[in-house]
């Protein structure tokens, strides 16, 4: 059974960290693009970071640049998304996704996603 399970989320102050984790099971998982996303309540979801498949290329959305680190480790088949500076806008259930042939960060070229990990930031 293919899988994408996020852990890490939970309530932290302004300019506090979080480190979120997505591990992946039932799929070849160094073949895959991997991304973050994140969707805050009445908005639509939005890109906040993505990783190649070997690590090669890293991109981030402008808002969380500086900020997030996004790494995996394709050993543990998991991703991570180092959260630091946070802010009250940060506030949203982040999703991991993987793609299998789009370097892309567009939410329609991730095939398999996650069910979401609440993150709350307190101002």
């Amino acid at each position: 059974q293919v899988q994408l399970v996020e852990s890490g989320g939970g309530l932290e102050q302004a300019g506090g960290s979080l480190r979120l984790s997505c591990a992946a099971s039932g799929l070849s998982f160094s073949s895959y693009y991997m991304g973050w996303f994140r969707q805050a309540p009445g908005k639509e979801r939005e890109f906040v970071a993505r990783i190649a498949r070997t690590s090669s290329m890293i991109a981030y959305a402008d808002n969380v640049k500086g900020r997030f680190t996004i790494s995996r480790d394709n050993a543990k088949n998991t991703i991570y998304l180092q959260m630091n500076s946070l802010k009250p806008e940060d506030t949203a259930i982040y999703y991991c996704a993987a793609a299998i042939s789009k370097w892309s960060e567009a939410p329609y070229a991730y095939n398999i996603w996650g069910q979401g990990t609440q993150v709350t930031v307190s101002s």
